[in-house]
């Protein structure tokens, strides 16, 4: 029966795909090359000093990108703000909560994960739900979902896709999906390979009612932590699919109408390989900057430490509670001549939202926005 957009895509085929795509030339030369990448990758991860500066700079990005993928915007100034605590979360926009959830719903999957040792239903519904704030969890049988173009795309509201949907199908689908993922004796296929195909899979089923994109890319980096590709998920993939998001539905659109798999797999070949240079090129360059820092720093001001040039890097926006936390110090005197001093040496420059005063970090935003 030939694809139909307008009617649910019951007939998804079950993982795995024809064979074919397994001893492709092209695709395992390209294996080679994004593994290489991403071992780099991974290695440059292990030099960061502490895993906050994970948490609150490359996983943020991650998570911000991976929002505006789906049209969900915040400003730098808004989500570092409420990263430091520098506004209350009442006071934060949508698009900054959407982009917290997504980092939350990143770490609460790790965790789960490394405590299960695999990457069960609970683990990806409980993804879900905290991304989006519910309770719900696979949709019901009888939602009418459909996909549409957006209305700033060419004949807007036009049906690009029908999910799955019906009794027990979603069910069986992400069965299958999650047997693929996690079972390597029936499925003896390259992790990264196997994320790829996944990957699809995941979005091809749409099993929730919204949220698919950011969940199916926190799984997409679960599954590298899970297989031992990565140490922690802070690979910044988002960036890659943000900025060929046209060939990323091309190639999806292209496995679903024709059975493609093969550009499908170089793009996401492609993605992690590039997105792993970048995430590389990013740590190396906040490496670089904290040694130059230290350096400048302990030739201009007494009482400056690792410890403290850590701190100051550990995001953009500072409270001056952080660093007295780091230095052992509760005088309030003290902590205001410290960061009188850093801001005189240029390190840190003095922002301010009502009554919160925060210092912000401009060699670390500048390497962040780059």
């Amino acid at each position: 029966m030939p694809y139909d957009r307008n009617q649910p895509y019951n007939a998804l085929p079950l993982l795995p795909p024809p064979p074919q795509n397994d001893d492709d030339v092209e695709i395992l030369k390209k294996l080679v090359t994004t593994s290489r990448a991403l071992a780099a990758a991974n290695a440059n991860v292990k030099r960061l000093p502490n895993p906050y500066m994970l948490i609150n700079t490359i996983a943020l990005q991650e998570a911000k990108t991976s929002t505006a993928i789906e049209n969900i915007f915040t400003t730098e100034d808004e989500l570092y703000k409420a990263v430091s605590e520098t506004i209350r979360e009442e006071q934060t926009n949508v698009g900054t909560k959407e982009v917290l959830r997504y980092r939350e719903a990143l770490w609460q999957g790790f965790d789960v994960l490394q405590a299960k040792e695999r990457l069960d239903m609970d683990c990806v519904v409980g993804i879900f739900q905290r991304i989006k704030q519910s309770s719900a969890a696979l949709r019901p049988p009888q939602s009418q979902t459909v996909i549409r173009r957006g209305q700033s795309e060419f004949r807007s509201g036009e049906v690009i896709y029908t999910p799955p949907r019906g009794a027990g199908i979603l069910e069986q689908l992400m069965d299958n999906l999650l047997d693929y993922l996690n079972d390597d004796e029936t499925y003896p296929t390259d992790p990264l390979l196997k994320m790829c195909i996944a990957h699809y899979q995941f979005e091809a089923i749409h099993p929730f009612p919204d949220g698919n994109g950011r969940t199916g890319r926190i799984i997409n980096l679960l599954y590298l932590v899970h297989k031992g590709l990565l140490d922690q998920p802070v690979l910044y993939l988002s960036k890659y699919i943000i900025v060929n998001k046209d060939d990323y539905y091309h190639h999806l659109g292209g496995v679903t109408q024709r059975g493609s798999w093969k550009p499908w797999i170089m793009y996401m070949l492609d993605a992690v390989e590039k997105t792993a240079q970048l995430t590389n090129q990013l740590i190396t360059s906040i490496l670089n900057q904290m040694e130059a820092t230290l350096e400048h720093a302990r030739a201009e001001i007494k009482w400056y430490s690792k410890e403290a040039n850590e701190a100051l890097f550990s995001q953009p926006y500072i409270r001056p509670e952080l660093l007295g936390k780091t230095l052992g110090l509760t005088s309030r005197t003290t902590l205001t001549k410290y960061f009188n001093e850093l801001v005189a040496a240029k390190i840190l420059y003095p922002g301010k939202d009502g009554r919160a005063v925060y210092y912000i970090n401009g060699d670390l935003m500048s390497i962040l926005e780059g």
